[in-house]
C-alpha cells in the first residue's frame, strides 16, 4: 500500500517530522529559509499529496484551494494561530478541511507582550544602547531619561479571548488595574475570579491598594489605560460585524492618554500604521512596541523605521510565540509543530470517527456539520 504523502512548507523541526515518519507518512520538507513560490505550492498539489502543512506566510488562496479540492489533498495543517492567509469560504465552499494551533502559543504570547509592555516603557533599549555605545557616564536622577513604570497603572486589553487573559493575569502579578474589552462576549466567571485574586493580594498585604478589574467599552477602555494591548484576530470589513481592520486608527489614538502606550502582538493590520506613526511623531501617545505589521518583513521604506521614533518604537520580528517549546515541542499540548502533525494524523487516520466536524483542531468545522 503506498505511503500516504505530506508536503511540509517549512522546516517544523526533526522531532515532529519524525513523527509523521513513524506514523508511515512520505514526508518532503521544503528547505528553503523563505517561502516556496505559489507556482510549486500548486506543483506539489496537484503531484498527488494526502497533506500540507503550511505557515501564514502561504497564500491559500481561491486558486490553491481549487486545486486542492481537484486533488488528492485531504488536509492544510497550519503551523499558526492565525488563518488570515486562508480563504475560508473558498475552503468551506470545497470541503476542504483546515487546522490550526490556538492555545498552545496562549502563555508565550501573553508573556511576550507583557515583556513589550516593560520594555517600551522603562526604555531598556536605549539604556542598553548607552553601555553598547559608550556613552554612559555619569549617575544623575533624570538625565539622560527616565522610564515609566508599568505596576500600579491601568491596562487595557482589547480582545479578553485566551490570549487577551493570560495576558491580563500577568498584569494582575504587577498589581495593575484590569480594563476588558471584548466585541462579542463576556466571560463573567474569569472577571469574578481575578476579582477575588485582586481582594486577596490587597488583604494580604501584597497590594498598597484595592485593584479592580472590569469590562468596558472599547471608547473607556482607550480613554482610561496606561498600557493599550491588542490580543484581537484580523476580520475585514465585511467579513464580521464589528470587524478589526485597523480598528486602532486617528480616532483611536486621539482617545489614548498622551502618556499611554500601545502593545500589538496580534496581527498588524489591525493598526493602521500611517495613523500610529502620526501619533507618534506628534507625541499623541507616549510609545509603541509592535511585534506584528501590515507588510512582512518589516520593508525598509517603512515610515515606521524613522529615526525620529527609535526611541519610542520598539520593533520586533513576529516573535511572540518565538519559544523552543511553543514553537517546535512535538508534543500537542506544548507545541505548535506538535498540533500541527496531530492535525494531519487525526484526519488521514480518521479519528474520532472520522468526523471532521469533531476534531478538535479542525477550523472550519462548519463546513462539515450536517
Amino acid at each position: 500500500m503506498a505511503k500516504k504523502k505530506i508536503f511540509v512548507t517549512v522546516d517544523i523541526g526533526q522531532a515532529a517530522l519524525e513523527r509523521l515518519r513513524e506514523h508511515g507518512y512520505a514526508v518532503e520538507v521544503y528547505a528553503e529559509i523563505h517561502a516556496p513560490p505559489k507556482a510549486l505550492l500548486l506543483e506539489k498539489i496537484r503531484s498527488g499529496i494526502d497533506a500540507l502543512i503550511t505557515s501564514l506566510r502561504d497564500p491559500l488562496d481561491e486558486e490553491v484551494l481549487a486545486a486542492a479540492a481537484a486533488s488528492s489533498l485531504q488536509v492544510i495543517a497550519q503551523m499558526a494561530v492565525g488563518i488570515d492567509n486562508i480563504d475560508r469560504a473558498a475552503a468551506n465552499r470545497y470541503r476542504l478541511p483546515f487546522t490550526n494551533t490556538a492555545d498552545v502559543l496562549t502563555e508565550a504570547t501573553a508573556e511576550f507582550a507583557l515583556f513589550l509592555m516593560g520594555a517600551v516603557s522603562r526604555k531598556l533599549y536605549a539604556s542598553e544602547k548607552l553601555v553598547e555605545e559608550h556613552k554612559w557616564g555619569t549617575w544623575h536622577p533624570y538625565l539622560p531619561f527616565l522610564g515609566d513604570e508599568v505596576s500600579g497603572k491601568t491596562v487595557a486589553v482589547i480582545g479578553a479571548g485566551r490570549i487577551g487573559k493570560a495576558f491580563a493575569k500577568k498584569c494582575i502579578g504587577l498589581e495593575m488595574d484590569v480594563r476588558l474589552y471584548n466585541a462579542h462576549s463576556r466571560d463573567e466567571k474569569f472577571i469574578e475570579f481575578a476579582d477575588r485574586e485582586m481582594q486577596l493580594r490587597f488583604d494580604a498585604g501584597f497590594s498598597r491598594k484595592r485593584h479592580r478589574i472590569a469590562y468596558v467599552s472599547f471608547e473607556e477602555a482607550l480613554q482610561q489605560a496606561d498600557y493599550v494591548s491588542l490580543h484581537i484576530p484580523l476580520t475585514m470589513p465585511g467579513q464580521a460585524a464589528a470587524p478589526t481592520y485597523q480598528l486602532m486608527n486617528a480616532a483611536a489614538f486621539a482617545r489614548m492618554k498622551p502618556t499611554a502606550y500601545l502593545i500589538n502582538t496580534s496581527r498588524g493590520a489591525v493598526v493602521d500604521e500611517a495613523a500610529l506613526y502620526e501619533a507618534l511623531l506628534y507625541h499623541k501617545i507616549a510609545g509603541a512596541a509592535l511585534d506584528v505589521f501590515t507588510q512582512e518583513p518589516l520593508p525598509a521604506d517603512s515610515m515606521l523605521r524613522d529615526a525620529r521614533l527609535k526611541e519610542r518604537l520598539r520593533l520586533f520580528h513576529h516573535f511572540a510565540s518565538g519559544t523552543r517549546e511553543t514553537r517546535l515541542s512535538a508534543d500537542p499540548a506544548i507545541g505548535m509543530a506538535g498540533r500541527a502533525v496531530q492535525g494531519v494524523i487525526d484526519v488521514l487516520e480518521k479519528h474520532y470517527d472520522g468526523d471532521l466536524s469533531r476534531m478538535p483542531y479542525v477550523v472550519n468545522k462548519e463546513a462539515f456539520k450536517s
